[in-house]
């Protein structure tokens, strides 16, 4: 075989190798997977997107802090989900802000359960959920900023990180006085769903 003939169909092997790995769960020791997915989204943040595991979904019908500015809170519940259906370009299926608008940039956001447990534990807000926040997504084993700019997938969803998820004076009341403050800097993630596709819960 000449050489040409041989570095041909290494390269045709190498490409059919990638396109299984891209389709495919690498399973860790720990229980831990890597998700060749995020991989091949983008190599920039791949480390970052494997890692991310979710602890919780919340979706809520209405909403109560979103346009209620020099206004009471509403009272909408927060439901908490198992799994939850993500449609690209218009959010999480039941949430309020499905189908909001047009390329909106907060079709779903994301919140650290890490962040969540620091400022509980320094403000004295501990034994709530992390849905007190109102983010649909939380999560762990990621700095969600890393994500802002880039596309990162999870669990096969791909999505767009735009940009953070600011605190609001809210926070102070749902989790304790001086959370916005705390928050600031590290308050979520806000993305765009790229592509459809269902994020369940990890166990």
């Amino acid at each position: 075989m000449s050489v040409g003939v041989q570095a041909s169909a290494c390269a045709t092997n190498k490409l059919k190798l990638g396109l299984q790995l891209a389709s495919k769960m690498l399973a860790l020791p720990g229980g831990r997977t890597l998700d060749f997915r995020a991989v091949m989204t983008n190599e920039t943040n791949a480390t970052d997107a494997a890692n991310l595991r979710v602890t919780g979904i919340f979706i809520s019908p209405g909403h109560n802090f979103f346009g209620h500015h020099e206004k009471p809170a509403g009272t909408h519940p927060t439901i908490s989900v198992k799994e939850i259906e993500c449609v690209a370009g218009k959010g999480l299926f039941g949430d309020r802000f499905f189908g909001f608008k047009e390329n909106y940039k907060g079709q779903v956001t994301f919140f650290s359960a890490e962040v969540f447990e620091d400022v509980c534990h320094k403000l004295g807000g501990g034994g709530k959920s992390p849905g007190v926040t109102r983010r649909n997504v939380i999560t762990r084993g990621v700095n969600l900023d890393s994500l802002i700019g880039k596309r990162f997938a999870v669990q096969g969803v791909e999505f767009e990180g735009v940009c953070e998820c600011s605190p609001c004076h809210w926070m102070n009341e749902a989790i304790a006085p001086g959370a916005e403050a705390a928050l600031h800097g590290r308050g979520g993630l806000r993305a765009r769903i790229l592509t459809d596709g269902k994020l369940c819960v990890d166990a």
